[in-house]
């Protein structure tokens, strides 16, 4: 399996990059792990949020891979469990799916271009979560998802 990670923005604090990289390494032991940051684009230099957002957006739909299964983190998708997510991956890897793509965006979100470009958009919760700590939460939940899909007791 392969998993690719598309997130706006770096991770300026150690204590985010020490997290992620505990669930990448974590997860680099059942798959192929891909991290992608595209830069965030300042509202005020480019004229406006609108502007910023239609530049992040276009950067993610330019890297999206076609041959994957893709998952947009957007609060206004379907709110998940942890099980639903193994469930999703799960039955994707059973119709054939084995590149799993998830995104998250920028801190003033996404336009419909990346909402029409992927498969599924899932809500990690209706509370609106900093960029850096939904990066964190996503690669818990997708190592969580493997353990519930292995029968593992890290779940519970």
């Amino acid at each position: 399996m392969h998993i690719t990670l598309i997130v706006v923005g770096k991770l300026k604090e150690r204590y985010w990059r020490d997290a992620c990289a505990e669930y990448i390494k974590r997860l680099s032991a059942v798959a192929k792990i891909t991290l992608l940051e595209l830069p965030d684009i300042d509202s005020a230099r480019v004229g406006g949020v609108g502007c910023a957002i239609q530049k992040e957006c276009d950067h993610i739909v330019s890297v999206l891979p076609d041959n994957a299964y893709r998952v947009l983190c957007d609060i206004q998708g379907t709110l998940v469990s942890s099980e639903e997510i193994a469930e999703l991956i799960s039955s994707q890897q059973v119709q054939g799916h084995s590149h799993f793509v998830f995104i998250v965006g920028g801190s003033y979100g996404v336009n419909e271009q990346v909402k029409q470009a992927v498969d599924a958009r899932i809500s990690l919760g209706r509370i609106t979560l900093p960029h850096n700590l939904a990066r964190v939460v996503v690669l818990e939940q997708l190592y969580r998802a493997h353990r519930i899909i292995a029968g593992a007791p890290y779940h519970k």
